[in-house]
């Protein structure tokens, strides 16, 4: 059986939220950041370390380690990077780690899909990530073998600074699976927060 560990990203500006603390907004009374959390804690992941400011208070009471990236808002690749040096602790890697961007509303539906096509991969494959319906890598809603992750990391200047996560990714051999759009489906502006609501609520009246 796999083994999972889960780097969740929720340190970003948010600018097109007009700088909102994107993490602690809620889609059917649950924030991005707790669905992250709920997402990676049911498929058993350790460690779970989250990549941002640490709010003052959690809903989930579960074993979260809070890292920044160095500097801060130093983008997704030296956010990762600041993930993989701060679950060093000295005991055995998990086989996999979840590597997800807390704005999404569906973070349960993309760990399951995840979880579910990991056993189907072949024996060479460094990494999952699913894409949208126009076939376009989403980067942050997948899983990478650590031992990958970790030596495309090493590889990185500057520790990652400045550098989209892609660059991190380039020398990996990621299988790339395409699901509805509103599985992957993020939040970055109103619209689309909106537009999560929305869904949630319809949800919540089947």
């Amino acid at each position: 059986m796999s083994t999972f560990g889960a780097i969740l990203l929720a340190g970003g500006r948010a600018s097109r939220l007009d700088g909102a603390a994107k993490p602690l907004i809620e889609v059917g009374g649950v924030t991005l950041l707790d669905r992250a959390i709920a997402a990676v804690t049911d498929a058993r992941a350790a460690p779970i370390v989250v990549v941002g400011p640490r709010p003052e208070a959690c809903a989930l009471d579960v074993a979260v380690e809070w890292v920044r990236e160095d500097p801060p808002f130093g983008g997704p690749a030296a956010a990762v990077v600041a993930g993989l040096v701060a679950d060093r602790t000295g005991g055995t890697d998990p086989e996999w780690t979840f590597v997800l961007a807390c704005d999404l509303p569906r973070a349960d539906a993309v760990v399951a899909r995840l979880v579910a096509d990991i056993p189907l991969l072949p024996a060479e494959t460094d990494g999952i990530c699913l894409a949208d319906p126009s076939g376009r890598p989403q980067w942050l809603s997948a899983a990478y073998r650590t031992g990958s992750l970790r030596s495309a990391a090493s590889a990185l200047p500057d520790h990652g600074r400045d550098a989209p996560v892609r660059v991190l990714l380039d020398d990996l051999a990621i299988a790339v699976i395409t699901v509805d759009a509103e599985i992957v489906e993020d939040v970055d502006t109103w619209d689309d927060l909106n537009r999560a609501r929305a869904r949630a609520l319809s949800e919540e009246d089947e």
